[in-house]
C-alpha cells in the first residue's frame, strides 16, 4: 500500500503551505495534542511509580517481606527455625516478633498502641529500624528491664521522651478470684529508651517496641508467633518464602508483603489506571482532530485525487496518501510527547528547585521532593497506544478519498 509515489505525495500534502489556515491551525493543534497528552501521561505515571515505591519501601521497613507462623500458636523452637531456613535461596534475614495490642498511658494521656516484641540482635537483618532511632539505640532493648522504644507520633501524643516511664495495658486471661471468663488486663511499667521515625504514620503512630522476652511475660506465652523473612529481591519474596517455608514442612503458614500490605498496592493500582484512562482523553482528543482535519483535506484535494486517479493511482494508492498524513502528525506529535516527558519525569527533583516549588511541603509530608521511577514498559505502552489511535483516526479519512469517482470530481471543472 505505501509505495513511494504514495507516500512522496502524502508528505508533500503534510509539509505543503497551500492548506487553509483553519486546517493548517487544526493540524498544529492535533500535533501539540498528541504531544502534551503522550508527555503528561508519561510524567504522571512516572510519578505515581515513584510514589508507589516509596509507599511500599517505608511499609516494608517494618514488616519486611513475608513472614512464616503457626497459625497463631506460639513458636517455641523459633532458633531452630531461624537455623533451618538460612541457606534458603534469596533469603538475607529471618527474625522473629510477637504482637500485642496494648494501651499506653502516661497521665493525662492515654492511647492505643502496637507493642511489638523483638530480638534487638536479629531485628536489624529484617527491618530498617535500626537506621530511623531518633533517640537512643535499638540494643538498649535488654531482656528483663521492661524498656520500650517508641514512634515518634506516640511519643508525642503520649508526650514522653527518653527516660519517662509509660504504663503498658493488655487483655489478659483468667485470674484466679475472677469470675469466671473475665479478662483480667494485664498493667507493667515500661522506661522510654528510644524513640524511632520511619516516616510512614501507620508506624510512628501506633508502633512500641520492647525485647521479645518482655513480650512474652506481657502476653504470657513461651515464644513468638511468627519469623519475619527478608529477601534480596523485593518483587520475587512471595515466591522465594513459599519456597522457604517448604524447608519446615506443611505446619506453617505463609503472609507476603503483597497479602499484606493488599489495599494499599489495589488502591494505588486502580488510581494509575484511572490517571491513564482520563490522562489518555487528551490524546483522543487530539486524534479526533487529525480525523477532522484528513476530512477537511480530502474534501479540498477533490480535484487533485481525481487528476492521481486519471494518471494511474489505484485507491489503495489515495489511501496511502492521507493516511501518510495523519501518521506523520501521530508519530512526530508523539516523538516530541515522549521526549518531553522524558526530559521532564527524568528531572522532576531539579524543576522543583529550579522554578522553588514545594508542591510537597516537608513540614506537612514526610516525602519532601516528588519521586519519579520511569519504567519503559510503560513509556513503549504510552507511545504505541498514542500511534494505535493516530493511524485508526486516519482509516475514515482515507477510505473516503480513495472512494472518490474522477468522473463525479472534475464534472464541473
Amino acid at each position: 500500500m505505501f509505495q513511494p509515489v504514495a507516500v512522496f505525495v502524502g508528505l508533500r500534502y503534510s509539509l505543503a503551505r497551500e492548506h487553509s489556515f483553519f486546517v493548517s491551525f487544526i493540524s498544529w493543534v492535533s500535533l501539540l495534542g498528541v504531544a502534551v497528552g503522550v508527555a503528561i501521561l508519561i510524567v504522571v505515571l512516572s510519578v505515581m511509580n515513584g510514589l508507589g515505591t516509596e509507599l511500599r519501601d517505608r511499609l516494608l521497613s517494618m514488616s519486611a517481606h513475608a513472614s512464616i507462623n503457626a497459625g497463631g500458636a506460639p513458636i517455641t523452637d523459633w532458633q531452630k527455625i531461624v537455623q533451618e531456613l538460612k541457606g534458603a535461596p534469596g533469603l538475607t534475614g529471618a527474625a522473629p516478633f510477637l504482637d500485642t495490642d496494648a494501651m499506653l498511658s502516661r497521665q493525662p494521656a492515654m492511647g492505643g498502641a502496637i507493642v511489638r516484641g523483638i530480638d534487638p540482635d536479629l531485628e536489624p537483618q529484617v527491618s530498617a529500624i535500626a537506621g530511623s532511632m531518633r533517640e537512643g539505640k535499638l540494643s538498649d532493648l535488654k531482656p528483663g528491664e521492661n524498656r520500650i522504644v517508641l514512634g515518634r507520633m506516640l511519643a508525642y501524643q503520649l508526650e514522653v521522651g527518653v527516660g519517662d516511664t509509660v504504663t503498658v495495658m493488655t487483655p489478659g486471661g483468667g485470674r484466679a478470684g475472677a469470675a469466671d471468663g473475665a479478662i483480667v488486663p494485664v498493667l507493667r511499667e515500661f522506661k522510654v529508651s528510644g524513640i524511632f521515625e520511619v516516616g510512614l504514620q501507620e508506624h510512628d503512630s501506633v508502633l512500641a517496641l520492647v525485647n521479645l522476652q518482655d513480650a512474652e511475660a506481657l502476653r504470657g506465652m513461651s515464644g513468638p508467633t511468627a519469623i519475619r523473612l527478608k529477601f534480596d529481591d523485593v518483587l520475587k519474596a512471595p515466591a522465594l518464602a513459599r519456597q522457604a517455608a517448604l524447608r519446615l514442612g506443611p505446619a506453617v503458614n505463609v503472609r507476603d508483603w503483597t497479602q499484606d500490605n493488599e489495599a494499599y498496592f489495589r488502591a494505588i493500582r486502580i488510581e494509575k489506571t484511572m490517571m491513564t484512562l482520563i490522562l489518555m482523553l487528551i490524546v483522543a482528543v487530539a486524534v479526533f482532530n487529525i480525523a477532522a482535519t484528513l476530512v477537511m483535506v480530502v474534501s479540498d484535494k477533490r480535484t487533485d485525487i481525481a487528476i492521481l486517479r486519471t494518471l494511474g493511482m489505484g485507491p489503495r494508492g489515495v489511501l496511502a496518501v492521507f493516511m501518510t498524513q495523519g501518521i506523520l502528525i501521530g508519530w512526530i506529535g508523539t516523538a516530541i510527547g515522549v521526549a518531553l516527558g522524558l526530559g521532564i519525569a527524568f528531572n522532576v527533583p531539579f524543576l522543583e528547585q529550579a522554578l522553588d516549588l514545594h508542591i510537597m511541603d516537608p513540614d506537612v509530608y514526610y516525602i519532601s521532593t516528588i519521586p519519579s521511577e520511569i519504567r519503559s514498559g510503560d513509556v513503549i505502552a504510552i507511545a504505541l497506544s498514542a500511534l494505535a489511535l493516530t493511524f485508526v483516526s486516519t482509516v475514515y479519512p482515507a477510505l473516503q478519498a480513495a472512494r472518490t469517482q474522477p468522473a463525479e470530481a472534475l464534472r464541473y471543472e
